[in-house]
């Protein structure tokens, strides 16, 4: 077995200040998104002894050891060797990203990060998935506490690699004795991120299905990195989920958001969501609607047992969330140039979901007659 490499085994052989006394992490997809914010928040703790970046470019912190490669390389192993504990951020959830390109990055990369922890020494792998695994349900508890089943299907974006994520993280212990796993499963999270669910804001109408009642609960990105550090230096284990405290009912939202709602019955709305998802029309499939129909709050009670509490409140990361979103517009999950966006606006959104109907038709029609 290699010794570690010189500058963590010197990060190692310092002063016995307390400040130097505390573990060796490895931060995956450290240069862009959540990893390089917690990349940055590691390297500034007094309880962190050094932090090793891992990605396929540099990022930006200094204090960070940088390792520069695919995670999906079994040469990861090497550069694990000498960290205690590996949070794994590297993941593909983005929207226009294609779907089996996408779950080929996530599960392998998931496999061989653990893999990799487990011949290097780890003791501790720290991934990130979402609340969005408990699935979008009309009987789930509100709150649902963290040990609730998983009963997500794999028809949202990115939602079946994430089941399979949770699916590895189960296994892993067993495979690899010694080798301990937590999962964090944020809420709707807001902080320079793209989703289907950020995207619901971008509309010139919120999207209502009838009968359907949701619940609105989000993470900002600065919470799911303190809720991160807290699994690293082990003052809390297991399943967590995050986010902020209570939730929002869809009329909170269309109050605070000042947008109006647009409600359609459910037949239409999920019909017409399948068939421009089939087509092409828009990134999204109808499976990510259950989760703007039905409630998927979670308590968030392991964390906050754990001394861990939100910064940010609902209606705080909403507003957020609509700073972030303003002067872009998406219709059924589908971003509108700037032509496009000003008829949308000038039409309403009910004209905007017609005219999409309208080239669903025409090319029902063209497939015909090939």
């Amino acid at each position: 077995m290699s010794s570690p490499d010189p500058q963590v085994r010197a990060a190692r052989n310092e002063s016995t200040n307390p400040a130097t006394r505390g573990p060796v992490v490895a931060v995956t997809g450290a240069a862009s998104g959540i990893g390089a914010l917690l990349t940055e928040r590691l390297a500034a703790s007094e309880e962190i002894k050094q932090v090793i970046a891992i990605d396929e470019r540099r990022g930006e912190c200094a204090a960070a050891l940088w390792h520069i490669l695919d995670v999906r390389d079994p040469a990861i192993a090497e550069k694990l060797r000498g960290a205690d504990v590996v949070v794994h951020l590297a993941l593909d959830l983005d929207l226009e990203t294609d779907g089996a390109a996408r779950t080929a990055y996530n599960v392998r990369g998931t496999q061989t990060v653990l893999t990799a922890a487990a011949a290097a020494g780890v003791h501790r792998v720290v991934l990130c998935t979402s609340a969005m695994v408990y699935g979008a349900l009309p009987d789930n508890e509100l709150p649902l506490s963290e040990d609730a089943e998983l009963r997500a299907t794999a028809e949202a974006t990115g939602v079946g690699d994430l089941l399979e994520i949770e699916r590895l993280a189960r296994r892993a212990p067993r495979a690899h004795p010694g080798l301990n796993v937590t999962v964090v499963r944020p809420a709707v999270l807001v902080g320079g991120t793209d989703t289907a669910l950020t995207r619901y804001f971008e509309s010139p109408r919120l999207l209502v299905v009838a009968g359907s009642r949701p619940a609105w609960q989000f993470c900002h990105v600065e919470d799911l990195c303190s809720a991160l550090e807290y699994a690293v230096v082990e003052k809390v284990e297991g399943e967590l989920a995050v986010g902020c405290d209570g939730w929002l009912e869809q009329e909170e939202v269309e109050e605070l958001s000042g947008i109006r709602r647009m409600e359609l019955p459910s037949a239409v709305a999920l019909g017409a969501a399948a068939r421009l998802h089939r087509i092409g029309l828009t990134p999204s499939p109808a499976g990510d609607l259950a989760y703007t129909m039905y409630p998927w709050v979670v308590s968030g009670s392991r964390l906050h047992d754990a001394g861990w509490r939100p910064q940010w409140t609902n209606e705080e990361v909403l507003g957020e969330l609509l700073e972030e979103v303003s002067g872009r517009h998406t219709v059924v999950g589908r971003r509108l140039g700037r032509k496009d966006a000003t008829a949308a606006g000038a039409a309403g959104a009910t004209v905007a979901l017609l005219g999409a109907a309208a080239v669903v038709r025409r090319a029902r029609k063209a497939r015909r007659r090939i």
